[in-house]
Parts: structure tokens; C-alpha cells; sequence
């Protein structure tokens, strides 16, 4: 018995470098079950559930996994109006900047095709029915699976460890493989993606409009993308630290544009702040102002908040106290600041909502419903499409919390957050 309780205690003692870990990138909920759950309890049509393609012809140009599996992606083929259209998604999923992380990473299906689902629901974005997502519902729509650990921008390898870091050319093959199946022929394309495949999309969006000619309409979506280079609680910089470790592990500074690197230091050339300005190719963010994820992991994460004051504030955001809520409006207008510029071109959109939230093109709920979050009288699938065909200029900004009465904030699920950590104490 006491052998037990030394144990427990070694665990809970372990939380606080477990959790560290956890904050490295590895977002390792699955994103297609919790949308399952909540299709079939809001009363949605049952999804669309699409197969999964290997690139076949990967291997030889060294675009592999992590694990050296081949990539992959999801294809459901457009009809109609929409059959010269292709929109693009690029899966988020996290990064890994050491070789322990990666390794574990390699054993999940962020690192390796192995584990990752034969079919997923196609839904919000994604989804092929007009009532759930009326502009993009009968395109050509892709689902390129992540698998690399940095946004589909490394280029390296570590022998030793046996990891390849090829998310450069998993792109690369994906997308010579999309064109020779018909996207060179694409009147128009979207490339949109969530989370750490929303700072792909920000990466990759000038590559992508040189696929096609000058009279293909080309444009990108990032999601939950706009990851900020901020202080955390304690005074330090987690997100800095984490993209530091991945674009030295990873060989990322060959990917990032020379017109940011020629004058920063790759590490900051990572965050999306120092690059949007650059972007050509006409762009939309679409980020929540109190991005959970980031609350999470960069600006309150557990082995920050030594005290463990934000323990109730990250629990539950109606219990944040009013200091800690100035805190969360000091990210919200660092933000803002962040797209001033940006916004000032009208190629350019923004849709930033005052809610807690993290990607909200993936979950029908939030992208097109009787009930989705609007800024103004508008939603975001209305916004974009808007943005997109040049129906409207789009720069929407919410007010502060906690006016917006439209958000569907996210909690966070602590039961799960338990599990990954018992796994590491017991792994490591």
C-alpha cells in the first residue's frame, strides 16, 4: 500500500514536467469523434464519411511520415458547378520539437499513416450539403492528413532515432498528386487549415496560388492559425521556446519566405505575426480573440502558473477573476494589433470573434447553423464565402468578452488531459 501511494505521489509530482510535454504540440484529442458526438446530438444529417488515399509515388521523393509511413489524405470528387473547384484543408494536429516527443508523436496518427482513420466525417468546410456549408459544398474537397510535427515545413531527418522530418515535401507530393488527378485544371481554389495546419496554410499560401495560371481565382483560409509570439503568466515566452526547439529539430528555415527570414531570426519568422504582412496571394483569418488553445499552452499553461492561480480561470472561463480577465484582453488586443496592417488590404479578410474557442471551419456547429456565432448579422461560412467571391469586404471584429452572446465556447475536458498525463508518467 505504501509502495502505491509513493507512486501516486511520484505521479502528481510528475504532472508539472508531464504537462510540459503536453503543451509541446500534442493535441491528441480526436477531433472527428468529438464532431460525430455532435452531429448526431444536434440533429444533423449523418456526415459524409470519406475513405483514405495514400500517395503512392511519396516514398521516392523521401515524403514520408514520421515514422516513414506513406502520407496521405481524404477525396470526395465536386459535381456541378463545382466540379472545376478545389478546396484544400490542411489537418492541424500540434508539433514536436524533440526527439522524445517525436517519437511518441510517430506512434499516434499525427505521426504516422498507421494509425489514422480509413474514413472521417466531412463536415462543417467539409461537408457536401447546401444547407451546411453553401458555397463549397459541391467542390472538389481535400483532407490532407498531418503527419510531420511542423506544419508541413521540416526538412531533415534524424537517422539515429529513426524520424524523417519531411513535411516540406509531404506538400509537395500532395500537391503534384492532386494535380495530376485534375486540380490543374481548377477554376478556382481555396487552401484552408486548422490550428498547426493553419499556420501551414499561412506558410504555403503563396506556393499554392503558383500551382495555377493567373486566371484561376486562388485564395487561403487559416483557421485558429494566428499563433502569437506572447508572454505567459509567468513572464516567459512557452511558445517561443517550443517553436524554437521544432524549427531547429526540424530544418523548418529552408521552408519559411525569404522575405522574413532575410531580416528576422527564423524562430520568429514562425509565428504568423511577422509573415502575413508578406503573404501576396489574398488571405482570410479567422481566429477566436481568446484562442483556447493558446490560453492553454502559451499564455497559461500549468508548468507556468507555479500557484496554480489559473487553475479555476482555465477550468472554466466564467470564473476567471477580473485581473486574469485583463490579462486574456491584453492577448485579445495584442492580436488585433498584430492584423491592423493586414486588414488594411482589401484583397485580404478577418474574422476574429470574441470567444473561446480553437478552429471553427471543422465543427458544423460553429461554421454554418441556425445558431452559429456571427459578428454583426453574419456567421463565418457567410463571411467567408462573402470574402471569397468578392460579394463583400469582410474585416469583422467582435466586441470584448463577454458581450458576444453567440459563441460556442469550448471546455476543456480535464478527464482527458488526466489520461495523457498517467500515460507519460508511466511511459516515460
Amino acid at each position: 500500500m505504501c509502495q502505491r501511494s509513493m507512486k501516486l505521489l511520484r505521479m502528481f509530482l510528475f504532472v508539472g514536467l508531464v504537462i510540459v510535454k503536453w503543451v509541446e504540440g500534442f493535441e491528441d484529442a480526436n477531433v472527428t469523434d468529438l464532431d460525430m458526438q455532435y452531429v448526431s446530438g444536434r440533429g444533423f444529417y449523418r456526415p459524409l464519411m470519406v475513405g483514405f488515399t495514400l500517395i503512392n509515388g511519396a516514398a521516392a521523393k523521401g515524403a514520408v511520415c514520421l515514422d516513414g509511413s506513406l502520407p496521405g489524405y481524404h477525396f470526395h470528387r465536386g459535381y456541378g458547378s463545382g466540379s472545376n473547384s478545389w478546396l484544400i484543408q490542411l489537418e492541424g494536429g500540434g508539433w514536436c520539437g524533440t526527439i522524445k516527443n517525436c517519437l511518441y508523436s510517430k506512434k499516434t496518427r499525427h505521426g504516422s499513416s498507421f494509425f489514422m482513420e480509413k474514413q472521417i466525417p466531412f463536415i462543417g468546410i467539409l461537408s457536401n450539403k447546401a444547407e451546411e456549408n453553401p458555397d463549397f459544398f459541391n467542390w472538389n474537397r481535400i483532407k490532407i492528413r498531418y503527419c510531420d510535427g511542423a506544419s508541413f515545413s521540416g526538412d531533415s531527418q534524424n537517422a539515429g532515432a529513426g524520424l524523417y522530418f519531411r513535411g516540406q515535401r509531404i506538400w509537395q507530393a500532395a500537391m503534384e498528386d492532386l494535380m495530376s488527378k485534375g486540380m490543374r485544371y481548377a477554376k478556382q481554389a481555396l487552401l484552408s487549415g486548422c490550428s498547426a495546419g493553419g499556420l501551414a496554410t499561412i506558410i504555403h499560401c503563396d506556393e499554392f496560388r503558383e500551382l495555377f495560371t493567373r486566371t484561376t481565382r486562388v485564395k487561403c483560409l487559416s483557421d485558429a492559425g494566428l499563433f502569437l509570439d506572447s508572454v505567459d503568466v509567468s513572464g516567459r515566452r512557452s511558445l517561443r521556446n517550443l517553436f524554437g526547439s521544432v524549427v531547429t529539430l526540424q530544418g523548418v528555415q529552408r521552408s519559411l519566405p525569404r522575405s522574413c527570414t532575410s531580416r528576422l531570426n527564423p524562430i520568429l519568422c514562425y509565428f504568423p505575426q511577422h509573415l502575413i504582412a508578406g503573404v501576396r496571394t489574398p488571405l482570410f483569418l479567422l481566429n477566436a480573440a481568446y484562442d483556447t488553445w493558446q490560453i492553454q499552452a502559451s499564455l497559461a499553461p500549468p508548468s507556468a502558473d507555479y500557484h496554480w492561480n489559473w487553475y479555476e480561470c482555465r477550468k472554466n472561463y466564467a470564473r476567471c477573476s477580473a485581473p486574469q480577465i485583463q490579462y486574456l484582453q491584453g492577448f485579445r488586443n495584442q492580436m488585433l494589433r498584430s492584423t491592423r496592417a493586414f486588414s488594411r488590404s482589401y484583397k485580404n479578410g478577418l474574422f476574429i470573434n470574441s470567444c473561446f474557442a480553437h478552429c471553427q471551419s471543422e465543427r458544423q456547429d460553429t461554421w454554418f447553423a441556425h445558431d452559429s456565432p456571427r459578428i454583426g448579422n453574419r456567421g463565418i461560412a457567410e463571411s467567408v464565402g462573402n470574402w471569397y467571391f468578392g460579394r463583400v469586404s469582410v474585416q469583422a471584429i467582435g466586441c470584448p468578452y463577454p458581450c458576444d452572446k453567440t459563441c460556442h465556447n469550448l471546455d476543456i475536458h480535464w478527464g482527458s488531459l488526466l489520461a495523457v498525463l498517467t500515460y507519460y508518467y508511466y511511459t516515460s
